[in-house]
C-alpha cells in the first residue's frame, strides 16, 4: 500500500484533519522508517501527532515518556475520544491503584494498546522494566526533552537516565525526542544524552506571529491586571506567579472583583489540580492563576492572554508559558510585569545553590533581564535566543518596542571600540567587566588585569550606562559577538565582528529605555481616592445627603460619612455594584441610600463629559477580612466586646474601631446585650438624642456638649455605633 496514501487516510480517519502542518509528514515518515528523530517545534505546532500517528500505524506499543501526570491524562483522554475505545492508550504512573495497573498490563499484553504514557520515574522502576521487556515496543517518544538539560528551564535529573533504561528494554529501539523550547546548547545536551547524535533534526521556526509581547513596569499590579481582564471580558487567560502565596492572593482579588478565577499550584491536592484544569478547559473558569506547575501540555487552543505577574525565571520558561496563548492562530497577548525587586528575589534564591548550578542560573536570569530592559524588537530577541535570525520588520508591530519605537543613535564608533577591546584583551571577559571598564569603575577584576590603566578605562562615562548596555546587547543580538555560555558567558568575536573591525560601516542601534520598577509591590494594595477631588460634585452630593437626611429624619452623617462622599468624587460610581466598592459603603447602605446618589453621579458624568477612572475601584482582600467576619459572628452569639478583643489579641479601643468600621459600611449589628450592661438607659437616651440633632458625628464635640466628666470617650463611641447601626443600616 502507498505509504503516503496510508498516512493521509489515517490522519483523516483518526484525527479528522485533511492536511499535515509544517514538517509533520516528514517527521512521521522518518519515524515509520525506524530512524531516530529530533523534533523542535513551538507550542501549538502539533508535536503530539508526530508520535501519536506513527504509534497507531506501527506494530506494537509506543512508549511516551512525559513529565506530568496531568499532561498524560489530557492526552490519553483525547486519544480515547479519537479512537473510540479506552484500551488504545494508557498511562502508567503513581495515580493508579492496583486493579487499574492490572487492567493496563492486560491491555498491553493483548496488543490492544498503541500508546503507553509513563513518567521517567515510573520507567526506571525495575518491575516496570521487567514487564516492558514482555511487549513489542515500536519506538520511544521522549516528550518535553529539554528536561534532560541543566540549561533547560525544567531540568529533571530522572530524564538523564532514560537512555540507559531504553538500552535495557531491547536492541535498536528508535527514539523520537520532542521539545518546544531548546537553545543550541540544550539541543546539544539532548542528542548527546539520548545517544542519538545521528538523529534527523526537524526544527520549525520559533516565531509565533499572532502573539503580541509587552513588558510593563510593575506598579499597581492588581489594578492593572483587573483593568486588563475587565476590558477583555469573556476571554480565557493564564496569570503566572512565582509563589503559591501570591497565586492564592491574586486569585482571591480577581474573584472579589467579579472575575471567575481559580488558583493552581503544586501545594494543592492532585484531585483539586485535575478538577481546576478540567474547569478551565470546560470554560467554567475564565482565568487560571498559577505557578509554572500549570500548563505543560495544556491543549486549550483559545487562551487569549498570558500575564506574568512576576519576572519569569528563564527565557525558555517565558517562551513556553507565553506560547500557551493563541494556539489556534487567533489573538494572543503576552504581558509581563517587570520589577528589579523580583530579579533580586530570584538572585537570592540562587545564593545557596552549588557553584556550578548558581553560575548557570545567573546566566539564565541575565538573559531575562536583558530581554525585559531592552528597547529592541522583542520577537527578534526571543528568536535570537533560540538560535534563529529574524528581521524585525517581520514583527509587524506585534511587540511594544516595535509599536512605539525607541530613540536610535549612531553606533559605528562605539561598536568598533567594544569589538577592538575584546580582540585586544583576548576574548576573556563578560559584559559586566566591559561595562566596568568603559564606565571607569574600579573593581577587583579591572585592577587585577590592570585594565584601569588602559585608554578605554572611563572613556564612556559621558555616554552613560544605558548607551553602553545598548551597544553590548545589540552587538550580540546582531551577531557581531556571541556569548560563550559554556564558559561563564564570555564575549567572543564572530566572523562578522572581525570583519567589522577591518571594515567598519555606519549603523544605528536602539537606545534601551530601562523600565522603572515599582518602589514596592508586596502589598499589591490599591489605595482609594488617588484621583483629584471633584469639589463641584462634592457640593452636590452634600446637598443631596442633607435632603435625604431630612426625609429620613436622621443626621447627614448617618446617610454617608464625608470620606465616602469624597471617594465618590474621585471614582464616580454609576451602579450599585460600583458604589459598594467605595469605602464605608456596604450592600446595606448601597441599597438603602444609594439609588439617588448613583442617579446624580450618572447625570453629572454625562453632563460634564467626564472620563471615569473606573479601573481604580478595585476591591481588595481587606473587604473580606477574616477578622471582621469573626467579630460579626461573635456579636451574633452575644459575646462581650472585651472578651472578643482578648481572643483576637487586640485592645478594647481597637475592637471598637473594627466594630465601627463594620457598621459604617452598612452592616447592622445588635449590641444592646453589651451596651445595656455598661451604660444605663437614661444615659443611653441622652447620647442618642444628642446624635439625632447633631450636625457632626465628632466624639470630641459630643464630649464637649454632654460633659466629659459624665461620659468616657469609649461610651460615646459605643453609643455612636448603636446610633449608626439602628438609623443608618
Amino acid at each position: 500500500m502507498d505509504v503516503k496514501k496510508s498516512l493521509f487516510d489515517n490522519l483523516q480517519n483518526f484525527f479528522g484533519f485533511d492536511n499535515f502542518k509544517g514538517d509533520q509528514e516528514s517527521i512521521i515518515t522518518n519515524i515509520l522508517e525506524g530512524n531516530n528523530t529530533f523534533v523542535i517545534m513551538p507550542t501549538g505546532g502539533g508535536k503530539s501527532i508526530c508520535y501519536q500517528l506513527p504509534a497507531l500505524m506501527s506494530e506494537g506499543t509506543a512508549i511516551v515518556i512525559s513529565p506530568l501526570i496531568a499532561l498524560m491524562k489530557n492526552q490519553v483522554d483525547q486519544l480515547r475520544a479519537f479512537g473510540g475505545n479506552d484500551s488504545i492508550a494508557h498511562f502508567l504512573n503513581s495515580s493508579l491503584n492496583k486493579s487499574e495497573i492490572i487492567q493496563v498490563k492486560s491491555d498491553l499484553l493483548s496488543g490492544q494498546t498503541k500508546l503507553l504514557y509513563v513518567a521517567p520515574e515510573s520507567l526506571a522502576k525495575q518491575d516496570n522494566i521487567d514487564f516492558l521487556k514482555l511487549i513489542k515496543i515500536s519506538f520511544v517518544a521522549v516528550d518535553e526533552a529539554h528536561c534532560i538539560s541543566e540549561w533547560g528551564h525544567d531540568f529533571r535529573p530522572e530524564y538523564r537516565k532514560i537512555r540507559q533504561v531504553i538500552g535495557g528494554l531491547g536492541d535498536h529501539i528508535p527514539i523520537i525526542a520532542l521539545t518546544a523550547t531548546a537553545t543550541p546548547k540544550v539541543q546539544q545536551d539532548i542528542v548527546k544524552n539520548l545517544g542519538m547524535l545521528e538523529a534527523t533534526l526537524f526544527k520549525s521556526s520559533f516565531n509565533r506571529p499572532n502573539l503580541f509581547y509587552e513588558i510593563r513596569p510593575k506598579r499597581d499590579i492588581t489594578k492593572e491586571i483587573i483593568k486588563y481582564i475587565k476590558a477583555n471580558t469573556g476571554k480565557s487567560g493564564i496569570i503566572y506567579c512565582l509563589s503559591r502565596k501570591k497565586v492564592e492572593e491574586v486569585a482571591e482579588a480577581l474573584n472579589l472583583n467579579g472575575i471567575s478565577a481559580l488558583p493552581y499550584h503544586a501545594g494543592l491536592d492532585p484531585k483539586v489540580r485535575a478538577e481546576t484544569q478540567d474547569r478551565f478547559l470546560m470554560e467554567d473558569a475564565e482565568v487560571i492563576v498559577a505557578t509554572i506547575a500549570f500548563g505543560m501540555g495544556i491543549d486549550k487552543p483559545d487562551v487569549r492572554f498570558v500575564i506574568h505577574h512576576d519576572v519569569p525565571k528563564s527565557m525558555e520558561g517565558y517562551y513556553q508559558e507565553t506560547g500557551r496563548a493563541g494556539r489556534d492562530g487567533g489573538e494572543g497577548v503576552c504581558i509581563t510585569f517587570y520589577a528589579q525587586k523580583d530579579v533580586d528575589k530570584l538572585a537570592k534564591f540562587m545564593k545557596d545553590k552549588p557553584v556550578a548550578e548558581r553560575e548557570i542560573g545567573t546566566q539564565i536570569l541575565k538573559e531575562v533581564i536583558d530581554y525585559a530592559e531592552s528597547g529592541v524588537c522583542r520577537r527578534k530577541q526571543i528568536l535570537h535566543y533560540f538560535g534563529e535570525n529574524f528581521n524585525e520588520t517581520g514583527c509587524n508591530c506585534m511587540c511594544d518596542n516595535c509599536k512605539k519605537p525607541k530613540k536610535q543613535f549612531d553606533a559605528e564608533q562605539h561598536l568598533s571600540t567594544v569589538l577592538k577591546f575584546i580582540q585586544n584583551t583576548g576574548e576573556k571577559f563578560d559584559d559586566l567587566h566591559l561595562l566596568n571598564v568603559f564606565l571607569g569603575f574600579e573593581t577587583a577584576q579591572t585592577i587585577a588585569y590592570e585594565h584601569s590603566k588602559l585608554p578605554e578605562f572611563g572613556l564612556g562615562k559621558a555616554d552613560g550606562e544605558l548607551m553602553w548596555k545598548s551597544i553590548i546587547r545589540q552587538a550580540v543580538l546582531n551577531n557581531f559577538l556571541f556569548k560563550d555560555i559554556d564558559n561563564y558567558g564570555l564575549l567572543k568575536l564572530t566572523k562578522q565582528g572581525k570583519d567589522f573591525i577591518e571594515n567598519p560601516y555606519g549603523l544605528k542601534f536602539i537606545l534601551n529605555e530601562l523600565i522603572e520598577s515599582a518602589a514596592d509591590d508586596d502589598e499589591d494594595e490599591v489605595k482609594h481616592g488617588s484621583g483629584a477631588l471633584d469639589n463641584q460634585l462634592l457640593l452636590l452630593l452634600k446637598d443631596l445627603r442633607k435632603k435625604i437626611s431630612k426625609q429620613k429624619n436622621v443626621p447627614p452623617f448617618v446617610v454617608f460619612q464625608d470620606p465616602s462622599l469624597e471617594e465618590m468624587c474621585t471614582h464616580y460610581p454609576v451602579s450599585s455594584e460600583e458604589l459598594k466598592q467605595i469605602s464605608g459603603v456596604g450592600s446595606g447602605k448601597a441599597m438603602k441610600f444609594g439609588p439617588p446618589f448613583i442617579e446624580l453621579i450618572k447625570k453629572y458624568v454625562e453632563d460634564n463629559d467626564i472620563e471615569r477612572p473606573i479601573d481604580l475601584i478595585i476591591k481588595t482582600q481587606a473587604n473580606k477580612s477574616q477578622m471582621k467576619v469573626s467579630i460579626i459572628q461573635n456579636i451574633d452569639r452575644q459575646i462581650g466586646l472585651e472578651d472578643i478583643a482578648n481572643a483576637k489579641g487586640i485592645t478594647y479601643e481597637e475592637i471598637l474601631k473594627e466594630v465601627e468600621s463594620i457598621v459604617n459600611s452598612g452592616t447592622k449589628l445588635n449590641l444592646n446585650y453589651f451596651i445595656d450592661e455598661v451604660i444605663d438607659d437614661d444615659r443611653q437616651d441622652e447620647v442618642f438624642d444628642y446624635f439625632r440633632a447633631a450636625e457632626s458625628d465628632s466624639i470630641d464635640q459630643a464630649l464637649n456638649e454632654l460633659g466629659d466628666t459624665d461620659y468616657t470617650r469609649e461610651e460615646i463611641q459605643l453609643m455612636r455605633i448603636k446610633f449608626m447601626s439602628e438609623l443608618g443600616n
